[in-house]
C-alpha cells in the first residue's frame, strides 16, 4: 500500500519532456510508482484530473540565510510551489564567523536577537542550527567570500596579503568538507569590490578540486559590463571551477547590445571546454542593499563609522559626485524608480519611492537616503530598496538559452510572526508564479515543459543534488500541482505581500506542505549537505 495517490495529473517531469497524464504514487517520502495507478490503494489519495503536476521548483538563488534560522517555515516560498532553496548567495553566508559572538550577515532588517540564543562559528554548525529548526523547505548552502572576509579581516578596507587568502581559502576548504554546496562571491559589494582575480582563483580552486559549483554576482553589469563578465570567466578558467554567473541580466546604462554580447561571450567560453551557466530574474526590478550606493572609501569601519562619515555635508557631495555608484540609475536620478523595500525604524516608508520620500521630506532624494541610513543605525546595512534595472529583452534573450536558469535573488519569508514587517524583493512572494505566468504563458518565451525544467532539473543539476528536481521512481517525493492556465503573481509595487493565485498542493519529502491551496502545519524540509565530488 502506498501513503498517497496523486491521480489523473498532467505529470512534467522535468526534463523538458511533454506532458502525460498519468498517476503518481508516494511511499516513504519517495516516489513509488508512475502510470496507470488507477487499481492501487494508498491511504490517501487526491483526484488532480486537468491539473499540472512538476517536481518541486528549487530556487537557486536566494538570501534565506538568516531568515531560515528565525523562521523556517518560509511561508512565501512555499505558498507558490518551491521546495528547495539554495542560500549563500552574492559573497554572503551565515558561516564561518570568526567566533560564536560575531553576529552573521542578517540581512532583510532583522535584530539581532531574532536567533535568540542560537550560535555558530563553523560552517558545519550553522547547518546543525538549520537542522534543528522545522524547515517548509530543503536547505543547499553555499559559503560566501564575503562571509570568509569578514572572518579574517573584519571591517578592514583591504583585500587582504597573501598571508589572509591562504586563510580565506583553508576556510572555504573546510566549509565545502563540512556541508556547502559551493563558493560565492558578490564583488558589487563590500567587501567584494576590494578583491581582485588573483585573491579569487585560489579560493575557487578550493571548489573545482571537489568538483563543487563557483556562483558569482559579477563586478559590473552596466557601462563596463564585459570587464565584470569577463573577470568570471576567467577565474573559471585560471581554476578549473565550474561557473554560475548569478543574475546575468544588464542593468540600466549598459549599452544596448550588453546583453547580446555578454552571451557571445559566454559561448566562446564553453567552445574552449569551460563550464558557464547562468541564472535570469523573472522581472525588471532589482533589489539590494541602499548602503550599496556608496562608494568603498565611505564604508571602511563598518556601519557605525560609515554613519558617522554621513552626517559631515562635505561628505555627502562627495558621495553624490561618485562617478560611478553601484546602480546608475541613482546617478541619472530616476528616483521615481527606485523604491524603499525594507526598513526598521521607517517601515510607513515601505513602498514610497525615493522621488515620494524626498518631497514628503522637503529634501533632495539623495540626501533623504543618506538621512534614513543614519536613522536606520545598527539596522542601516539590512535597508533594502528596489530599482526599475533590467529591460524584459534582456530577460528574454538570457532565457533562451538551455543554460539559463530562473530564480529569485529574495529571501524566505512571511507576512506574519516575526518575519511580518520584513521585505527583501518585490517578487519575493511570487517570482515562481509570475515567470510561468509572464514569459511562459503570456509571452510564450518558453513552452511549459522546458519552464519547469529551468526551476527544477537544471539548477539541481547545477548544485549537484542527485535525487530531486525531476519525477522518477526513488527519486525525494518534491511537488508541486499548479493550475497553469491560472497560475499568476500578485505582488504589486504598493502590495508586495500577496501570495499568488493557482497553487493547488505543495509536497516536501512526501508530506503536504500546501494541500488545496492552503498551508498545512508540516514542515518537513532538510538540510542537504553536500558530500564528494559531482
Amino acid at each position: 500500500m502506498f501513503d498517497t495517490l496523486i491521480l489523473n495529473g498532467i505529470v512534467y517531469d522535468g526534463s523538458g519532456s511533454p506532458g502525460r497524464k498519468i498517476d503518481l504514487a508516494v511511499k516513504d517520502g519517495c516516489i513509488a510508482a508512475m502510470g496507470d495507478l488507477s487499481s492501487a490503494s494508498a491511504k490517501d489519495q487526491i483526484d488532480v484530473n486537468g491539473l499540472a503536476v512538476a517536481p518541486g521548483f528549487i530556487d537557486l538563488h536566494t538570501h534565506s540565510d538568516f531568515t531560515l534560522v528565525v523562521d523556517g517555515k518560509a511561508q512565501s516560498q512555499v505558498h507558490q510551489g518551491v521546495t528547495t532553496e539554495v542560500v549563500g548567495q552574492c559573497g554572503s553566508s551565515c558561516a564561518p564567523l570568526r567566533d560564536r559572538q560575531t553576529r552573521p550577515p542578517m540581512g532583510a532588517g532583522h535584530a539581532p536577537d531574532a536567533i535568540g540564543e542560537k550560535r555558530w562559528q563553523s560552517f558545519g554548525e550553522y547547518l546543525d542550527v538549520l537542522e534543528q529548526s522545522p524547515l517548509g523547505v530543503n536547505v543547499a548552502a553555499f559559503v560566501g567570500h564575503g562571509t570568509i572576509h569578514g572572518a579574517v579581516l573584519g571591517d578592514a578596507l583591504t583585500a587582504g596579503d597573501d598571508e589572509d587568502i591562504t586563510q580565506m581559502k583553508r576556510l572555504v576548504e573546510e566549509s565545502l568538507d563540512q556541508g556547502a554546496a559551493g563558493f560565492s562571491t558578490g564583488l558589487e559589494y563590500w567587501p567584494g569590490i576590494m578583491s581582485a582575480p588573483e585573491h579569487l582563483v585560489p579560493m575557487c580552486e578550493a571548489a573545482a578540486v571537489r568538483g563543487k559549483l563557483y556562483a558569482t554576482h559579477v563586478r559590473n553589469r552596466d557601462r563596463f559590463y564585459d570587464l565584470g563578465f569577463t573577470e568570471a570567466i576567467a577565474a573559471a578558467r585560471e581554476s578549473g571551477v565550474r561557473l554560475q554567473i548569478s543574475h546575468i541580466q544588464t542593468k540600466f546604462g549598459a549599452p544596448g547590445h550588453a546583453m547580446e554580447h555578454t552571451l557571445e561571450m559566454i559561448d566562446a567560453a564553453r567552445r574552449r571546454g569551460l563550464d558557464v551557466a547562468f541564472d535570469v530574474i523573472p522581472h525588471d526590478w532589482n533589489n539590494t542593499t541602499v548602503i550599496s550606493i556608496l562608494p568603498k572609501w565611505a564604508r571602511e569601519g563598518g556601519v557605525k563609522a560609515t554613519l558617522d562619515r554621513l552626517k559631515n555635508p562635505e561628505v555627502r557631495e562627495k558621495v553624490k559626485r561618485n562617478p560611478a555608484p553601484m546602480l546608475l540609475i541613482v546617478k541619472a536620478r530616476r528616483w521615481d524608480d527606485v523604491v524603499m523595500l525594507n526598513a526598521v525604524t521607517n517601515k510607513d516608508l515601505i513602498g514610497m519611492s525615493f522621488a515620494e520620500i524626498g518631497k514628503m521630506r522637503g529634501v533632495d532624494p539623495y540626501d533623504a537616503l543618506m538621512d534614513l541610513l543614519i536613522e536606520e543605525d545598527d539596522a542601516a546595512g539590512r535597508m533594502m530598496w528596489a530599482t526599475r534595472s533590467f529591460q524584459d529583452d534582456d530577460v528574454e534573450m538570457a532565457m533562451r538559452d538551455p543554460s539559463c536558469a530562473v530564480i529569485s535573488d529574495t529571501a524566505a519569508l512571511s507576512p506574519e510572526g516575526r518575519l511580518g514587517q520584513q521585505l527583501f524583493s518585490l517578487s519575493g512572494y511570487g517570482w515562481a508564479p509570475r515567470f510561468l505566468q509572464y514569459y511562459v504563458r503570456d509571452r510564450k518565451v518558453l513552452d511549459l515543459p522546458e519552464a519547469i525544467r529551468r526551476i527544477t532539473s537544471l539548477p539541481a543539476e547545477r548544485v549537484g543534488i542527485k535525487d530531486r528536481g525531476l519525477l522518477a521512481k526513488g527519486m525525494h517525493a518534491d511537488l508541486v500541482v499548479f493550475d497553469a492556465q491560472e497560475i499568476a503573481s500578485a505582488f504589486t509595487v504598493k502590495k508586495p505581500r500577496q501570495y499568488p493565485v493557482g497553487i493547488v498542493h505543495v509536497v516536501v519529502n512526501g508530506s503536504f506542505a500546501m494541500r488545496d491551496g492552503k498551508r498545512t502545519s508540516n514542515n518537513t524540509g532538510k538540510v542537504l549537505r553536500s558530500t564528494g565530488v559531482h
